[in-house]
């Protein structure tokens, strides 16, 4: 007779449950950064149809995509200063909740000019909840297990934005119950409700010891400068450059030198101002400002006009189109793991060459599209792919941190909020200007229209590997170090 025994699963040891508790928080804010920072790039495989479903002009498929990044560029400080002032968590949530509702919106939208309401809204709930992603991972984990942390936000981030394209493909040729590239959207639902579910359970509440009042004249301001800017760069060329066009071009300047002047003035007065402009007086905070400026214009750009070559131009499906992205990915994921390491032994050397790397990436692309135009082998703009993902992927996480490391702790939050906010005003004003280039010239064929937008992407890149010379060449150690022990 055999006597079989059964024991009970094992349960998981003190120490693996303790690292569960400790890590837990990270899953919640990296799912919800993904779902953000993918909305962006993911919309850009779906434009052609988009287009086509809703009769959509050009202007407002760009003003799909900007108007994402405008809404989020004018009110990101203000999240994260909503979020200190009365709770991270609360607020994180928030941004969450808008976020999934005009997701739906988005999903929902009968006309071109909904699904561009629709957007803006996205943008605010982004806003609100991804400066607080930050705050949230800054006072849960200090030391090494921060470093881990800002590492997992950065390759997120990336992936999001390189992957995106491949998943959004993948969803829209799936056709899921007939949702064609409404299912972009929907798919924010699930995944922010899940979100929501576990942030109260999981992720730990905290406050700024002092919050300060809102800086209402501020958002004003820098939410005018931007519209002024943004605002003729998308409608401009298509109602042909009319006297208001140039008139908030002109304006645009302006308001952001009022916006500078309230800073310090707000700052005498002992109030504390949307951004502190002590950073602005230290150089090597101004150049990384403006490197992160111009590294995300041709970004943002760069994938926006490479989906309509693929699809428009090629006639590649969304599921085709994103693959040849993937090749991007690839390049992507081979030197953002390595990137980190890199930067503490070279600092902002790593920037440099990942920005000439891109830009040869750039030109390799450049080459075979004036050769080739919309047809020969599709194999001949995939070199270029992957050097343009290993140049980003050597940029984005270092980039960040070299310019942190200038940051001192009166600082560091200001730095942050503005590098974000540079973020955002990047994609929406590359995507302004790259859309007058790209559409401006499109009457001559795809050819020579995605030709000089790559040519434009390329000197973006040039300009980067040129500014991060006025970077410091080291990350400061006490700096460094203060910033591991946290």
């Amino acid at each position: 007779m055999t006597v079989t025994s059964q024991q009970a699963p094992a349960r998981p040891s003190r120490a693996t449950r303790a690292s569960l508790a400790k890590w837990a928080p990270l899953a919640v804010l990296l799912c919800a950064t993904f779902m953000y920072v993918l909305d962006f790039f993911v919309v850009n495989v779906a434009l052609p149809d988009i287009q086509r479903s809703l009769g959509a002009g050009s202007a407002a498929i760009e003003w799909v995509v900007a108007g994402y990044a405008l809404t989020s560029a004018s009110l990101l400080v203000t999240g994260g200063r909503l979020g200190d002032h009365y709770g991270r968590r609360r607020f994180f949530a928030i941004g969450v909740a808008i976020f999934v509702a005009t997701s739906a919106l988005c999903a929902l939208a009968p006309d071109a000019g909904f699904l561009i309401a629709a957007r803006l809204g996205q943008g605010i709930g982004a806003a609100i909840m991804s400066p607080n992603v930050l705050s949230i991972l800054g006072v849960t984990y200090a030391g090494r297990d921060r470093i881990r942390a800002i590492t997992a936000y950065g390759i997120t981030m990336g992936l999001a934005a390189a992957g995106g394209q491949l998943l959004g493909g993948l969803l829209i040729g799936a056709n899921v119950a007939g949702l064609g590239w409404r299912v972009i959207f929907w798919v924010n639902v699930p995944v922010g409700v899940a979100a929501l579910a576990l942030v109260r359970r999981l992720v730990p509440e905290s406050r700024a010891a002092r919050g300060g009042r809102l800086d209402l004249t501020g958002v004003a301001l820098l939410t005018a400068a931007l519209v002024a800017i943004i605002l003729p760069l998308l409608d401009g060329r298509q109602e042909g450059w009319p006297a208001w066009a140039w008139g908030c071009l002109a304006a645009g300047p302006l308001l952001l030198a009022a916006f500078a002047g309230w800073l310090r003035l707000a700052r005498r007065r002992g109030g504390q101002p949307l951004l502190d402009p002590a950073i602005f007086a230290v150089r090597a905070l101004r150049a990384g400002l403006a490197v992160q400026v111009l590294f995300w214009c041709q970004q943002a750009a760069g994938y926006l006009v490479l989906a309509l070559y693929l699809q428009q131009g090629r006639g590649l499906s969304p599921v085709a189109s994103g693959g040849v992205f993937s090749v991007l990915a690839a390049g992507y994921l081979l030197t953002s793991f390595p990137a980190p390491a890199l930067t503490v032994r070279f600092g902002r050397g790593v920037v440099t060459a990942g920005s000439l790397v891109g830009a040869l990436g750039n030109g390799l692309l450049l080459l075979a599209v004036w050769h080739w135009g919309t047809g020969g082998p599709l194999l001949a703009v995939m070199p270029g792919l992957l050097l343009l993902g290993a140049g980003q992927g050597l940029c984005l996480t270092p980039l960040t941190t070299t310019v942190l490391s200038q940051a001192s702790p009166a600082t560091a939050g200001s730095v942050s909020g503005a590098l974000s906010t540079a973020q955002q005003v990047g994609n929406a004003i590359g995507v302004a200007v790259t859309g007058v280039i790209f559409y401006g010239l499109a009457g001559q064929g795809m050819r020579i229209a995605f030709g000089w937008s790559v040519a434009e992407m390329g000197a973006l890149l040039l300009a980067v590997a040129a500014l991060t010379l006025i970077l410091p060449r080291r990350q400061p150690r006490r700096r460094a170090r203060d910033s591991a022990e946290g």
